[in-house]
């Protein structure tokens, strides 16, 4: 019973945030994400994102190792893709810092990861929890980072547009000389 409910849950928070991206995308002029400052925009991208995720995590614990997957893809394919997509986010975040990594405008980026990819933590993320699905082997699981990744395939498409707008010509070179993802 416990499970369903965090799993539904989570699901409807899922959805919010794809609504909060999504809104951002087609309202560029209201946009919620990426907030630029610390502001209610802010507090609710990021309390929505950590309710998901916090509930991700609850439903690992909860919902191990229900489906159909075989540990010689669980562990073979799925712990690899783990580690390689937290090594590309841990890089991320280490080049990009603290400010920028939550939307806050600290400074144009372009080395490290963001070399090759415009979006090395949304990358990165996608591939570990990639990787988690097959580990944990929950459909459940799936479902809800299914919901995280599809957020992270559209987050770019959000924060283009402002980051146009707050770094101007250095921001465009970069933009047409390194792809979004790969």
């Amino acid at each position: 019973m416990i499970t369903r409910l965090l799993f539904y849950t989570a699901v409807l928070i899922g959805y919010l945030y794809i609504l909060i991206i999504l809104w951002s995308i087609v309202r560029p002029q209201h946009r919620i994400w990426p907030p630029g400052r610390i502001s209610w925009k802010f507090y609710l991208t990021w309390g929505v994102f950590y309710l998901a995720a916090g509930l991700a995590v609850a439903m690992i614990f909860l919902d191990w190792d229900t489906w159909r997957i075989p540990p010689e893809i669980r562990f073979g394919i799925g712990a690899p893709l783990a580690v390689l997509g937290l090594g590309l986010v841990t890089w991320g975040i280490y080049t990009l810092g603290i400010e920028n990594t939550h939307g806050l405008r600290d400074g144009f980026i372009a080395r490290g990861p963001y070399k090759f990819t415009r979006n090395p933590q949304y990358l990165g993320d996608i591939v570990m929890l990639a990787g988690l699905i097959l580990i944990i082997n929950s459909a459940l699981l799936a479902v809800i980072n299914l919901l995280i990744i599809l957020s992270f395939i559209m987050m770019p498409f959000a924060e283009e547009l402002w980051l146009e707008e707050q770094y101007g010509e250095a921001y465009l070179r970069y933009k047409m000389q390194t792809p979004r993802f790969l």
